[in-house]
């Protein structure tokens, strides 16, 4: 963390230096999992952060096509997500912000951490919390990770971390359209300054922060937050609680499913 590459590469044109724009391309001179192994090799891992609201309140733009199966769905995406986190390699922890207790217990017996949500103050405060929590743990480097994303895979994840890991701070990866973020990465001694919500794509960039454009990691990009998201996951292929929960409430009509 904190160099660059041969095949990680940052780019800094004159109008990008001006815009506060940077971003991070990867290169295909050598196997991605070769690039894996030696981010693996330097040691110590990253510590996620995944926030998760309660899940009464979670994922209201699926209340419409979910109805009752909202909160699970919610729970299913967390869980998921964090289990195929915690499958990942280049992983050291995953912890949670949440206030939901039964959302927190379910995480922590898959191995998370849960903290609870202090500063009730919104997505960004959650997260920025989160990481002085783990820095407070001696992690070196953090990342912030959203909890939905029920397609996710742990090699896919690998290689948005590995790529992390070469930027000069911090680094990003904008969600599946382009104008959101799914994961943002501060190496040791930088601060995470998370601008997630609505169009942190460009808020991130603004910031500073090199943009991850790896290609071929689209289950890390798959968030999930309207129905044509989550058909979408599905068909990427989710993670079993996501799956389970889909099939039973889309059997009873309460729930999308694919197309």
């Amino acid at each position: 963390m904190g160099g660059t590459s041969g095949t990680v590469r940052a780019q800094h044109g004159d109008n990008s230096r001006v815009q506060g724009v940077q971003r991070i391309r990867a290169e295909q001179r050598e196997p991605r999992d070769q690039r894996v192994d030696a981010a693996a090799a330097r040691g110590g891992g990253w510590s996620l952060v995944v926030p998760l609201k309660p899940l009464a309140l979670a994922k209201s733009r699926l209340a419409d096509a979910a109805g009752a199966a909202r909160p699970a769905l919610a729970l299913a995406f967390a869980l998921d997500t964090v289990a195929a986190a915690l499958a990942c390699p280049l992983v050291a922890d995953v912890t949670v912000v949440t206030d939901d207790t039964t959302a927190g217990a379910r995480l922590a017996e898959l191995g998370a951490f849960v903290v609870a949500d202090v500063p009730a103050a919104g997505l960004n405060a959650a997260l920025r919390y989160g990481a002085q929590r783990v820095r407070e743990r001696g992690a070196a480097g953090v990342a912030a990770l959203n909890g939905d994303l029920p397609a996710l895979r742990p090699a896919e994840l690998s290689l948005v971390l590995a790529a992390a890991a070469e930027a000069p701070e911090r680094a990003f990866l904008a969600d599946a359209a382009g104008v959101g973020t799914t994961l943002l990465a501060a190496g040791p001694g930088t601060e995470l300054a998370p601008g997630f919500g609505g169009a942190s794509r460009a808020r991130h960039l603004a910031s500073g922060a090199c943009e991850i454009t790896l290609s071929g990691v689209p289950s890390v990009r798959r968030d999930v937050d309207t129905p044509d998201d989550l058909r979408a996951a599905l068909a990427l292929g989710v993670g079993p609680r996501t799956a389970a929960t889909c099939a039973a409430y889309a059997a009873a009509g309460q729930a999308p499913g694919p197309e």
